[in-house]
C-alpha cells in the first residue's frame, strides 16, 4: 500500500521521521506561549497516564473546541449505548472545555504529534474500534497508519470551506489517498458533499451539520443575576468571538449608539481570552472606560466596554441580552457559529465574512433571523434598530429559531449512517460480556 501512495505523502512520512528527534524544541516553544499543558505533554508524544478501558472503545477526533462542542450530542448517544469514548483534541482550550462540560467517563487525550513513531505509540496503547474524525482535521500519519492497521474510520460532520476547496484541489492526489481511506464521509451540506467527492471521498452522504443538533450552553444563574443586577435597565449589545480589527469598529459603533441609546453597554468577548488587556488598553486610549471581567469586575454605571476575556461564559453573555453583534466577520476570519445565540432567543447581526458557516448564515439572513453589516455605518443601523424596535427584535429572534429548529437532525442521520460499525461494536461487547 506504501508504494501507492503519492510522493508528497511518501516524502512526508520520511521528512516527520526524520524531524522526531527535534520534536522537544517544537514542544518546548509551544509550552513557553502557553500553547501546550506541562502536566500533559506525554500525550503529544503518544504516551498516556491512562490504561485502555476493555471493550470497544469509539475514538472520536476534533481539532479545538468547536468540533469538539459539535461532537457533544452524538457522544452522548454513544455513551448512552454503552460504549466507552476516547475523545482526542490539539488545544489546551479544548481540554478545558471537555474538563468542564463532558462526563467524567470520556476519556481525553491530546492527539499526538504526527510523527510515525508518536503515531504508532498512541495507536498500540488505545487500539480503537472506530474512529470519527470531526469536519476536516486530516494528520497523513495518523490516517495512514490506521488505515494500515484497518481500523474502520469516517468523517463526520464533514466541511469544505469555499476557501480551502481550490487549496485542497491543488494537492488532489494527496488529498485523495488521505479521503480514500475513509469508508464513509457524512457532510454538512449538499456543497460540502460535492467538494468532498470530487476530491475523492468514499461513500459521501449528506447528513446535515450537528452543530444544529448542538445544546445551548449553560449559563451560570448567579452570575447571570449578577450580571443582571449591575446592567439593571441597560441597553446591551454582546460582540461575541471578536478578533483583531474588530474591536476597533466595535468601539466606533459603541461610541456611534451613544447618541440615540446613552447608557448603552457594549460587552465584548474576544475569542481568545488572553487578549483581553490589549482590548482595554485600545478602549482606554480611546477615551472610553473599561471593566475587565478577568479582574473580577462587573460593570459600573460609568462602564462603556466591558470585556467579558474569560473562558466558557457565553451562554451567560447570550442570555444577558436578545442583541448580538457575531465576530469573525468583519475581518476575513470566515465568522463565528451563529447557532447557540439563535438557540438561546437573540437578534443576530454579522459582517460579510462568514465563510466559515456560508449555509447557516444564508439561511439565517434569507429568514430574517440575522442580518448583514458591511461596515461600521451599517453596523450602527442594524443594532441601532435590534436595539429601539421591540417588533423588529422579536420577529428576528422567532425567525433565527425556526431556522435552527428546520436545520436540525442530522445527529440522528448520522448514528443512521454509522449503525453499521455501532451494531458490530455491540456485537464486541456481548462477546466481550458473554
Amino acid at each position: 500500500m506504501a508504494d501507492a501512495l503519492p510522493i508528497t505523502l511518501r516524502a512526508y512520512r520520511s521528512l516527520s521521521a526524520s524531524l522526531t528527534p527535534m520534536m522537544p524544541l517544537l514542544i518546548n516553544r509551544r509550552l513557553r506561549n502557553g500553547k501546550e499543558d506541562p502536566e500533559r505533554i506525554d500525550e503529544r508524544r503518544g504516551i498516556s497516564a491512562i490504561e485502555r478501558p476493555s471493550g470497544p472503545l469509539v475514538w472520536v477526533h476534533g481539532a479545538s473546541v468547536g468540533e469538539v462542542l459539535a461532537a457533544a450530542a452524538l457522544i452522548e448517544r454513544l455513551r448512552a449505548s454503552k460504549v466507552r469514548i476516547l475523545l482526542t483534541s490539539g488545544t489546551v482550550t479544548s481540554a478545558g472545555i471537555i474538563a468542564k462540560r463532558f462526563p467524567p467517563d470520556i476519556i481525553h487525550q491530546y492527539i499526538p504529534y504526527d510523527s510515525p513513531r508518536y503515531v504508532a505509540r498512541f495507536l498500540d496503547h488505545w487500539h480503537p474500534s472506530l474512529a470519527l474524525f470531526i469536519e476536516s482535521d486530516l494528520w497523513p500519519n495518523m490516517i495512514l497508519s490506521a488505515a494500515k492497521r484497518r481500523l474502520p474510520m469516517a468523517l463526520i460532520n464533514a466541511r469544505m470551506s469555499q476557501r480551502s476547496f481550490p487549496r485542497w484541489q491543488r494537492m488532489s492526489k494527496t488529498i485523495a489517498a488521505l479521503l480514500g481511506r475513509f469508508e464513509m464521509c457524512l457532510a454538512q451540506s449538499d456543497t460540502d458533499a460535492e467538494r468532498f467527492d470530487a476530491l475523492g471521498a468514499r461513500s459521501v452522504l449528506v447528513t446535515g451539520n450537528l452543530k444544529f443538533d448542538v445544546q445551548a450552553p449553560p449559563g451560570d444563574a448567579a452570575k447571570l443575576d449578577a450580571l443582571k443586577g449591575a446592567t439593571h435597565g441597560r441597553p446591551i449589545v454582546v460582540a461575541s468571538s471578536t478578533h483583531p480589527g474588530e474591536e476597533e469598529i466595535i468601539l466606533e459603533t459603541h461610541k456611534a449608539l451613544t447618541n440615540f441609546f446613552p447608557s448603552l453597554l457594549t460587552v465584548i468577548v474576544p475569542r481568545h481570552a488572553h487578549r483581553g488587556g490589549a482590548i482595554a488598553d485600545m478602549v482606554v486610549a480611546a477615551g472610553s472606560r473599561v471593566a475587565l471581567r478577568s479582574r473580577a469586575d462587573l460593570p459600573g454605571a460609568d462602564t462603556d466596554i466591558y470585556v467579558a476575556d474569560t473562558m466558557g461564559e457565553l451562554g451567560v453573555f447570550y442570555r444577558l441580552t436578545p442583541v448580538v453583534f457575531m465576530g469573525g466577520s468583519l475581518v476575513p476570519h470566515g465568522g463565528q457559529n451563529p447557532i447557540e445565540p439563535a438557540k438561546l432567543g437573540a437578534s443576530i447581526v454579522h459582517g460579510p465574512h462568514v465563510f466559515n458557516f456560508t449555509d447557516v448564515y444564508d439561511a439565517l439572513d434569507r429568514a430574517g433571523g440575522a442580518r448583514q453589516a458591511n461596515s461600521s455605518e451599517q453596523l450602527v443601523k442594524q443594532l441601532g434598530q435590534m436595539l429601539g424596535d421591540v417588533a423588529a427584535r422579536d420577529a428576528a429572534i422567532d425567525a433565527a429559531k425556526q431556522v435552527v429548529a428546520r436545520l436540525g437532525g442530522a445527529l440522528d442521520r448520522t448514528l443512521y449512517a454509522l449503525e453499521p460499525y455501532l451494531m458490530q461494536l455491540r456485537f464486541e461487547m456481548w462477546g466481550h460480556h458473554a
